[in-house]
């Protein structure tokens, strides 16, 4: 499965942001099944878990820093997963990349980046003071 994160780009702060993921390729999946997360990475910083759509179900789960300003939600018709982000500041600058985990999780388990077997190749955000 190709994850194609797009959206990224530069905003002031407490400006917003929607970014998109995209899933294609000839592995079938049930899109609506999958777990489709979002991770950020910043310079020198380990890759972060940001938010995360758990399955058909549509269960959301949202990092304590992204809460209230961040969203995520998905469209099964397009196979694709969206960020929204509201509020951005400077900290949040990053690239973002969205990921697919094999399974289910709940709660601190859907940070786990080891879970996810299929990774985007990242969107840049940049978020000026």
């Amino acid at each position: 499965v190709q994850l194609q994160a797009s959206g990224g780009g530069l905003v002031q702060t407490g400006g917003s942001l929607r970014l998109s993921c995209a899933a294609s390729g000839r592995t079938p999946i049930n899109y609506a099944m999958a777990s489709m997360a979002w991770f950020r990475q910043a310079p020198g910083k380990e890759r972060e878990f940001v938010a995360i759509t758990v399955g058909s179900g549509g269960n959301r789960l949202t990092a304590d820093f992204a809460r209230g300003r961040f969203s995520v939600s998905r469209d099964n018709a397009r196979n694709t997963v969206y960020l929204q982000m509201d509020n951005l500041k400077p900290e949040d600058t990053a690239v973002y990349y969205c990921a697919r985990r094999r399974n289910r999780c709940v709660g601190s388990a859907c940070y786990d980046k080891d879970a996810y077997v299929d990774w985007g190749q990242g969107t840049l955000v940049t978020v000026s003071s």
